[in-house]
């Protein structure tokens, strides 16, 4: 069998972990699916999947193959576009990831332009408010807030955002406006992060922070729950600027200890190095900078 075949279906059922929903995404047969992985299987002389009779699992060595064949298959996709005209028109899937407000308010509206733009595009976007790890996930494009690791994927700056805390008029008129981080042990806490008794909040430059650890009232693991508390006029909550510019613009929020704020966190888009330049993602890149750039709430 071909070699390209068989590793297409291997990660078919890799990522789907199931013959035959693998199947059913590759249009194949159930009994082709599992005769094209246990020829893959023969021909590296290697176990790549565990069968049982309720589901499969990647071995260590599926995992790693896995892992390649996605670079391996991307990097045909990407060759075939080089070799068909880098001025082609963008085709295929597009897969972008993002935090959920900001996907919701900024990569959204490029999102839509460029499926208008190029109509044999799909794009699938996540917008999830954690870390997407975009090797083995298969994103093509993601927006990171806050300083990189290092890592092989490339990076583009495109703005900053600042971490403030907020709070509504009506809270601090009856609870009284906080001058120094160490007053807020004495407020209502609303804190938008994972479930956790405490949280410990860092004010001021990175070379000498103020540290404060604290027991929230309120814990939410989304930011608009936590932005709805705080204009409510619960407590104190700690945001991202880009979460929160209508409320402050209408004075449903006030910012609270501006002088103790961190330094401003970078925004980045970030994509996979290849050799090749797939047009679509090129093209997503050069649109969703420019849009970002642009925009007032990330200057």
């Amino acid at each position: 069998m071909d070699q390209i075949h068989l590793m297409n279906v291997f990660m078919a059922v890799g990522e789907e972990e199931s013959f035959a929903a693998a199947a059913r995404r590759m249009d194949l047969s159930p009994a082709a699916v599992t005769r094209a992985v246990s020829a893959l299987e023969e021909r590296l002389g290697v176990k790549l999947l565990l069968r049982t009779t309720r589901n499969v699992r990647l071995t260590e060595a599926g995992r790693r193959y896995l892992d390649d064949t996605r670079n391996i298959l991307a990097s045909i996709e990407e060759a075939n576009e080089a070799a068909a005209g880098v001025n082609s028109a963008p085709r295929g899937n597009l897969s972008v990831t993002a935090p959920v407000l900001f996907g919701k308010s900024f990569v959204m509206p490029c999102v839509v332009r460029f499926l208008q733009q190029y109509p044999e595009v799909e794009v699938s976007a996540y917008f999830l408010d954690r870390l997407v790890n975009m090797m083995d996930e298969g994103i093509d494009v993601a927006v990171r807030i806050g300083n990189l690791p290092d890592s092989s994927l490339k990076a583009l700056r495109v703005g900053t955002v600042r971490r403030l805390l907020c709070a509504s008029p009506g809270y601090l008129a009856q609870h009284g406006v906080p001058r120094h981080p160490a007053d807020l042990l004495r407020h209502t806490v609303i804190a938008a992060s994972g479930i956790s008794p405490r949280v410990e909040w860092k004010f001021g430059a990175e070379n000498d922070p103020t540290m404060v650890r604290m027991k929230p009232r309120l814990t939410v693991t989304s930011n608009d729950a936590a932005i709805e508390a705080a204009v409510a006029g619960l407590g104190i909550c700690r945001l991202l600027s880009y979460q929160v510019p209508e409320e402050l613009a209408d004075g449903r929020l006030q910012v609270v200890l501006p002088e103790y704020e961190e330094d401003p966190w970078p925004v980045h888009v970030l994509h996979r190095e290849s050799k090749y330049g797939s047009s679509k993602v090129r093209n997503f890149i050069d649109l969703l900078a420019e849009h970002l750039r642009a925009h007032p709430a990330l200057k």
